[in-house]
């Protein structure tokens, strides 16, 4: 920690392990929004953000409560990967209806694992057709993402929860 007159804090956000400013400052210079993802120890959520000279602005969000609303069945887990795809998915569309065709991925500081839930995310936003640069050897194969590992349900709650939110 900074003791002393000549000594420079750094900011809190970093000091407590929530923002790595390096690579936040990569992602703000490009200019395309950010497609934000965040698994938290409940469920998903997912935005488009906007950066401003005032802050940044959430363009569309999509979050595990809202996933019902497309059709998710409520005593599913709201952040599986097939729950983080239709979140994806959903997330993309709405962008997309909002007039924003692409963006750059946003993990943040969570670990980038192949095949995990960040990038079904990830996923169900290409399916969707936002353009967000990616390596396809980073996404999920098709079993995991419509969640038969899972159980058969939870396959059909996919194919509905995308056929509503193409309806909508």
């Amino acid at each position: 920690m900074a003791h002393g007159k000549r000594q420079r804090l750094r900011f809190k956000r970093r000091r407590s392990g929530r923002t790595d400013y390096r690579r936040r400052l990569r992602m703000l210079r490009g200019g395309a929004p950010r497609a934000v993802v965040r698994v938290s120890n409940t469920q998903v959520t997912c935005q488009l953000v906007e950066f401003g000279m005032g802050g940044d602005s959430i363009v569309a969000s999509v979050n595990g409560k809202t996933l019902a609303k497309h059709g998710w069945p409520a005593g599913a887990s709201r952040k599986s990967v097939p729950a983080c795809y239709v979140a994806g998915y959903a997330l993309a569309k709405s962008a997309i209806a909002a007039g924003h065709d692409s963006a750059i991925l946003d993990i943040g500081l969570a670990s980038s694992s192949s095949g995990g839930r960040v990038f079904a995310a990830l996923r169900g936003m290409v399916d969707a057709g936002l353009d967000v640069p990616h390596g396809a050897d980073v996404l999920p194969d098709d079993d995991r993402v419509n969640g038969t590992h899972i159980d058969d349900s939870i396959a059909a709650a996919v194919e509905s929860a995308k056929k509503a939110i193409e309806g909508a």
